[in-house]
This record gives C-alpha cells, structure tokens and sequence, in this order.
C-alpha cells in the first residue's frame, strides 16, 4: 500500500502538465476575426485581442481598378444583415454598402477601390471602414484608410 501513495502525487503532476501543455494550445477557429483583401490578395488579418488595435490601410491609383473584400467571422458564422460603412474622420457616413445574408462563412463583402478613394478629399485625412451586422449592430471598426503619401524630395 506504501508504493500506492508514493506514486498518487507523481501521477497528479504528470496529469497537471498534461492538462497544462494541451489548454496552451489556442486556435482562432470559432472565433470573431476578420481579413481584408485586395484582389483576393489579403493584405490585413486580425482575430481575438489583435482586433483591439486599428490599422492602417493605404489605397492609391495603382489599385483603383481592384476589388476590397471584407471577410467577417463570427464565431463560426456568417453575421446578418451586413453592412460596410465609410466615415470621415468627422464620423460622418461618406458611403454604405449593403449585403445579402449568406450561407457560407467564407462569404466575403465586396466594394470598388475606385468608389472609396474617390470619397478621399484632398487634405481631408483618413477615412474609417467600419462593418456592422444583426450580432454587432455597434459596429466595429476595422481600419483606417489614407491616401497615398506624397514623395518629398530632399534638395
């Protein structure tokens, strides 16, 4: 009975790490996230607490002609009543677009480089792309567009 105890604490120790080691494992699957695309290309992807912080998106002449497509997660389904909106840095709606419930949780929402950079004012600074659905009727933004940086050159 003396060897039975002296191995109880050895195999609650064994079955502690075991436990430990596999919750250490995280997977994004299942959870809210979202992936911007440009051209099918994805240029911007965040899910959990990288969703906390914005980032910026720069959109120039050269990628007028493309497409932007916004995947949104969540939790393993597709939101309802979807809808991506761009503000001004006033937060003021410029544009709105509106999409159909889908069925697949790779449906993406899709709009015109051309139509959001011609909503870009000389000199009137960033633009905010903003996606809000029936499960986030706030909103949420997602990122932050800029015009194309002008060279300077130094004489």
């Amino acid at each position: 009975m003396k060897s039975v105890s002296k191995k109880v604490p050895v195999l609650l120790a064994a079955l502690a790490t075991a436990c430990l080691t596999l919750l250490s494992f995280t997977s994004t699957k299942g959870g809210e996230g979202f992936e911007i695309y440009l051209d099918n290309k994805v240029v911007l992807q965040k899910f959990g607490s990288q969703m906390n912080t914005v980032s910026v998106l720069q959109l120039d002449a050269v990628s007028a002609s493309g497409q932007l497509q916004v995947k949104y997660h969540h939790c393993g389904r597709v939101g309802k009543h979807r809808v991506i909106t761009i503000t001004n840095g006033e937060a003021k709606v410029l544009k709105t677009w509106r999409y159909d419930d889908a069925k697949q949780q790779s449906a993406a929402m899709s709009c015109s480089v051309k139509d959001i950079i011609t909503l870009q004012n000389p000199g009137a600074g960033k633009l905010n792309l903003y996606y809000s659905s029936s499960e986030l009727p706030g909103g949420r933004l997602l990122v932050s567009i800029v015009p194309p940086a002008k060279a300077v050159v130094k004489l």
